[in-house]
């Protein structure tokens, strides 16, 4: 596909918001667009590697810089040589901010920004799956997130949008829809009537009953209501997987990160929610080291891997955000971290290792991806296909073992 290079860094939205801005771009072939990531400061500093990268392979190419580290510290960027321009989140999706010009600098108060996501996604040239963007934006302040900064206050599309983006896409072909945000359970706060995330789960799979999949994207466990809960555990064209911000397992450090939920509740959910669906595998984000933690707060952490049945660990080694409250906290020594992420990941590892061996055997769905060799199941184990497939199409097989990492799938001839 001709047009824009882009090198996209972070979750799901910024994947979502890569492919807005393809389009928006249009075929100019000598921009280079970097979509940052703020989350951590190693999420930065990856950035800032991949645009010197870009330079030193496309020395004539226009070098465009956004996403959320542009947006909190724009300066930074602006500063390095390599850089043409800075754009914010708001003006990323507006295709005049990637035409040539002089102006360096394009980024603009995020928090005065009241409408969401006014683009139509419709083509995702790498994805056998359609991301699409239902909020943006987070009313919450956790002390060791920068996000809210970088994306502004929580805000919503209107159901019926999505509900037709959605369609859309089916027409085209997708076969699978993420729904992704920033804050994706609170959902509809800011929506006339006050619309949940389950409201509109349910919405899509009744106006849209050609959609096979629909998948969502991280949750705030504490977030998820009656009719939501009700939609994961009972509703098959929800896939049985969820990612919960967790973040850690200790009481004292859930309140210091101004987390909304306690451990007891964080266990809870998953033994609630396995116990209607057992097949729905579990994937949480938690943060090692963040200040004051101590040995045995970190246990409660380590603990909550084996008690959540975590088989999908983001492990994010804490790094100090300046302007967020955490970094005012008395830290956490820089080797202690490192060791405690590495204990967390490799206890997120065993457990998979097991969850995977005990899906042989099973039947599974896969959709396909890549080159259509490879794909992911509904519980999102990945899986070698032994046949060729087009990619994003959807295929039943019979798990017969595997083999680093990945699902070996048996096909009928």
């Amino acid at each position: 596909m001709s047009g824009p290079e882009i090198l996209t860094f972070g979750c799901r939205l910024n994947i979502a918001e890569s492919e807005a801005m393809r389009g928006l771009a249009g075929d100019q072939e000598d921009l280079v667009i970097v979509n940052s990531c703020a989350v951590t400061g190693e999420a930065v500093r990856q950035a800032r590697q991949a645009i010197r990268r870009a330079r030193r392979a496309k020395p004539d190419a226009r070098i465009v810089v956004t996403g959320c580290a542009a947006q909190t510290d724009p300066a930074m960027f602006a500063a390095m040589p390599e850089v043409t321009r800075v754009i914010g989140n708001r003006e990323k999706m507006e295709a005049s901010a990637f035409a040539p010009t002089s102006e360096k600098l394009r980024v603009s108060d995020i928090m005065a920004v009241r409408e969401t996501a006014p683009h139509l996604i419709s083509a995702f040239a790498d994805h056998a799956r359609a991301f699409v963007e239902v909020q943006n934006g987070c009313d919450h302040r956790c002390t060791f997130c920068i996000i809210p900064y970088g994306r502004g206050n929580s805000r919503s599309v209107p159901a019926g949008a999505v509900v037709e983006r959605i369609r859309a896409l089916v027409d085209e072909g997708y076969k699978e829809v993420v729904l992704t945000g920033v804050d994706v359970t609170s959902y509809g706060t800011d929506l006339p009537g006050s619309p949940t995330l389950g409201s509109l789960v349910e919405r899509i799979l009744n106006h849209v009953p050609s959609l096979p999949r629909l998948r969502l994207s991280s949750l705030d466990s504490v977030e998820i209501d009656e009719r939501l809960f009700a939609l994961i555990t009972q509703e098959k064209r929800v896939m049985p997987h969820l990612h919960l911000s967790l973040q850690s397992g200790d009481d004292m450090i859930l309140k210091r990160m101004k987390r909304r939920h306690g451990r007891a509740d964080a266990v809870r959910i998953v033994e609630r929610l396995l116990e209607r669906r057992p097949e729905i595998s579990i994937g949480a984000d938690i943060i090692a080291g963040f200040p004051t933690e101590t040995e045995e707060m970190f246990a409660g952490s380590l603990a909550l891997v084996r008690d959540c049945h975590i088989v999908h660990g983001h492990i994010f080694p804490y790094s100090p955000r300046t302007g967020t409250p955490a970094a005012r906290m008395p830290q956490v020594e820089p080797g202690a971290i490192k060791r405690r992420a590495a204990k967390l990941r490799e206890a997120c590892a065993d457990n998979r290792a097991r969850w995977l061996a005990s899906l042989a055997g099973t039947e599974q769905s896969v959709i396909a991806e890549g080159d259509g060799t490879s794909g992911h199941a509904g519980n999102f184990a990945p899986v070698r296909l032994t046949q060729t497939h087009k990619r994003g199409e959807i295929v039943s097989v019979r798990i017969c073992g595997v083999e680093k990492d990945v699902l070996i799938a048996q096909e009928a001839a």
